[in-house]
């Protein structure tokens, strides 16, 4: 288990020098008391500044390196570099990472990214997209030591982006994680990065979370919901390694990235840790997990949907846009949206079903109807769902949930 008394020691220094430099006033500056609240003008950000000179701004800005240093310290052995080695019968799909080709053409260094130990038995947590390869011919994992294993991958979930591998550590002493809880993450906290982008081992930037609860597009047809997104600069080779808040622990996988050139832009995506707690040890027993599913494609209904419905511009729900074909939705009698309507130059679907709660929880948008179905159901269970009826009383409607389509 990580020993944390270098860093809450780190914190509590930082934070006693903060509330001591918020207090301290050269006494030839000091103003009587009276005269602070005559002040109306806004505070000048241009005289906020840092004194290294000053020995309590020397001793903030040190407190705050140790914190920066401890959490490194603590979470390095638990990170790894992977390494994906893929077959092809393609010569010109060959990707060499040095100006010489390797010995065996058929090998190629298909990518390479980061992940982190989940527990002592030898799984290691990284992104499905990394190992995501039918061609998958050797996986290897590298810790910070230079010791180096050959893993294998024994759970792959796309939905949610993430995977496991199995290592054989032989004599070497694991250090798991510790895993924080991605609900309590608010906006404006630290976070911090340690991965290997562009293959720069053990790279660890850091900065703040910058948004919560964010739903990002998944590998396929369906939505990654509850996504972290951080300033922290996340780059190729990031994929899989940690997202951590101030006291190390890990509180998302970094997954993707928004950039018009493949690097860092400051915008970086963290599948949130909540999810893999839920995920990962069914990965580690089946090999993969089970979502229930719907089978439906929603809209959330935002004022010019609801101009088209004639709703009040603040009503809120979501619109049933397309029922599948022999998918729950359809054997239980939702109706799908039957024609356009043009509002201000916008083709608006209407005509159908709008549901407003599921087992009496209100949804106010597709992002809500995922997440309520991703976290509180199974495939095989009943869901009851109230649809808004527009001149008459809201309808329910039983719903018996199937699993969602993927390709395992």
């Amino acid at each position: 288990m990580i020993n944390k008394n270098k860093i809450n020691y780190a914190l509590f220094t930082f934070f006693i020098l903060l509330i001591l430099s918020c207090n301290y006033l050269n006494p030839e500056e000091q103003e009587p008391l009276d005269s602070i609240d005559k002040k109306t003008d806004s505070i000048d950000l241009e005289t906020v500044n840092i004194n290294l000179d000053n020995p309590i701004d020397s001793n903030i800005v040190e407190a705050s390196e140790n914190i920066l240093g401890n959490i490194y310290e603590i979470i390095l052995p638990s990170v790894v570099q992977i390494k994906v080695r893929s077959k092809s019968d393609n010569p010109n799909n060959f990707i060499f990472p040095f100006a010489t080709s390797p010995q065996s053409p058929e090998q190629i260094l298909r990518g390479e990214g980061s992940g982190f130990v989940w527990d002592e038995s030898g799984h290691i947590i990284t992104n499905h997209h990394l190992v995501d390869d039918p061609e998958l011919f050797r996986v290897n994992v590298i810790f910070s030591d230079g010791s180096q294993y050959n893993a294998e991958v024994i759970g792959s979930d796309p939905h949610s982006d993430l995977a496991v591998l199995k290592i054989i550590p032989e004599e070497k002493k694991l250090i798991p994680v510790v895993m924080g809880t991605s609900s309590l993450v608010k906006v404006g906290q630290f976070s911090a990065a340690i991965g290997n982008p562009f293959g720069q081992e053990f790279t660890f930037t850091s900065g703040i979370i910058s948004a919560t609860g964010r739903t990002i597009q998944g590998l396929g047809q369906f939505s990654i919901p509850q996504v972290i997104q951080t300033d922290a600069a996340i780059n190729p080779g990031n994929s899989g390694g940690p997202l951590l808040n101030r006291k190390a622990e890990v509180i998302g996988i970094n997954t993707q990235i928004v950039s018009r050139d493949g690097g860092n832009s400051g915008v970086g995506f963290a599948v949130p840790i909540d999810i893999a707690k839920r995920v990962i040890p069914e990965l580690i027993e089946s090999g993969y997990f089970e979502y229930s599913f719907l089978g439906i494609a929603g809209a959330t209904i935002n004022p010019d949907i609801a101009t088209a419905l004639e709703l009040p511009k603040t009503f809120r729900g979501v619109l049933v846009v397309e029922i599948l074909r022999g998918g729950p939705a359809e054997e239980a009698g939702l109706i799908g949206s039957s024609e356009m309507k043009n509002i201000d130059g916008e083709s608006i679907p209407i005509g159908g079903d709008v549901i407003t709660h599921v087992d009496d929880v209100r949804v106010k948008s597709m992002s809500d109807l995922i997440i309520y179905l991703d976290n509180q159901t199974r495939p095989g269970d009943e869901s009851i769902l109230t649809l808004f009826n527009n001149n008459s009383e809201p309808t329910q409607l039983v719903v018996t949930l199937g699993t969602r389509p993927t390709n395992r």
